[in-house]
């Protein structure tokens, strides 16, 4: 039996904030323990830094503002997006407010890279290493493009299924009343809106007139 990952807490925790340790140790039984609490009498343990940008819903950002990143990824962004018929868009801001495009990206939770894979998502889309940029992008868009078929591309539900689970979003009926899907939903709908105007996937608009054709000379 392969070793069983074990994640004491959720992002949605009061810890759980833009940065912080999680403690990794094997215990008596061989089990690998990820925790926030730091573990009594454990000789070998490992500090792990965490990132988890999404994590955090009193962040002072400015998501209408901060600056946009087009180029990190490029190229497989585009490649698993166009494979799965996802919007490019949408995959960038989905990292964007994940892991703010640091492949090394770890929650609390144990979600992992660019696109915040938790063990058993990355497992469904067989995905090896989610430190590695090419696999998570690859799971992580086909992870969108589940959640896209089953809310009939509901964006809403899409991100807050991502964030909350799909079950949680079902189960609820909509959004689920979480602070921290409530917020990660706002900030993905306001990054997805602006990385489709950086990316020329809308038509700019004027100030007082209809909007452009994206490539109008």
């Amino acid at each position: 039996m392969s070793r069983l990952l074990i994640f004491a807490l959720a992002c949605l925790l009061p810890f759980a904030a833009q940065a912080g340790n999680v403690y990794k140790y094997t215990d008596r039984n061989g089990v690998t323990v990820y925790t926030n609490i730091k573990p009594r009498g454990v000789a070998k343990m490992k500090i792990i830094r965490v990132y988890c940008p999404a994590c955090d819903v009193t962040s002072t950002v400015d998501w209408t503002a901060t600056g946009l990143n087009i180029e990190a990824f490029k190229d497989e962004i585009r490649k698993r997006a166009a494979e799965e018929g996802v919007d490019e868009a949408l995959v960038r801001a989905v990292i964007h407010a994940e892991s703010a495009f640091n492949p090394r990206a770890l929650s609390p939770a144990g979600a992992q890279g660019l696109m915040q894979l938790i063990p058993s998502t990355a497992a469904i889309y067989k995905v090896q290493n989610s430190y590695d940029a090419g696999e998570n992008i690859r799971g992580g868009v086909r992870h969108l493009r589940m959640l896209i078929d089953l809310f009939d591309g509901d964006l809403k539900l899409v991100t807050a299924g991502y964030n909350a689970g799909e079950n949680a979003v079902l189960r609820w009926g909509g959004v689920p009343p979480y602070d921290e899907t409530q917020v990660y939903v706002q900030r993905v709908a306001i990054l997805h809106q602006r990385y489709r105007q950086e990316l020329g996937l809308d038509a700019p608009k004027t100030t007082d007139g209809p909007a452009l054709a994206a490539n109008t000379p």
